[in-house]
């Protein structure tokens, strides 16, 4: 039953994925990618992983997918007109598309860390969101640190140039 959910969500969200890149209104996109990480949060849900599909919903397709909605609306796109297709920049794209994957499979068949089976997770010993904070906070600490001094220091940044004049 979690197997033919996986299968299913993952399906929907490669269709909502593609939707994004083949709609022409910015609106229909921002939903469409909306429904894609509705759709990666029932993913993560389906691997045991709650906490993350949690985060996912209320981070991702709530807040910075409203801030794009704000965005598309307040600079009031309109709908892509469409164009026609350059055969040529097609077939290159086509063929560009055909190598990648063709090293993305011979480099996964190749490595030997992709033959080994994964481990299976012991039981809930800790709650994810515990296991995360002991992650971040005992072997992650330098990373999370710098990375919050560069959130401050582009909140800072975004605050002093959304001034109208500057001093």
């Amino acid at each position: 039953m979690l197997l033919a959910a996986f299968w299913f969500f993952a399906t929907l969200m490669l269709l909502f994925s593609l939707s994004v890149v083949l709609l022409r209104n910015p609106v229909s996109c921002a939903m469409s990618l909306v429904m894609s990480f509705i759709c990666l949060a029932a993913l993560y849900v389906t691997l045991d992983a709650t906490f993350i599909g949690v985060i996912q919903v209320l981070v991702y397709a709530g807040a910075v997918m409203v801030l794009f909605l704000f965005i598309i609306m307040l600079l009031d796109l309109r709908e892509e007109k469409s164009r026609r297709l350059n055969f040529g920049v097609t077939l290159g794209g086509v063929l560009v598309v055909a190598a990648f994957l063709s090293i993305m499979t011979q480099v996964i068949l190749s490595n030997p860390a992709f033959a080994i089976p994964t481990p299976t997770i012991a039981g809930p010993q800790l709650s994810d969101v515990k296991m995360i904070g002991m992650t971040l906070f005992h072997s992650f600490r330098l990373p999370f640190e710098v990375i919050g001094v560069l959130l401050l220091s582009a909140t800072v940044g975004v605050v002093v140039l959304s001034r109208r004049t500057l001093r």
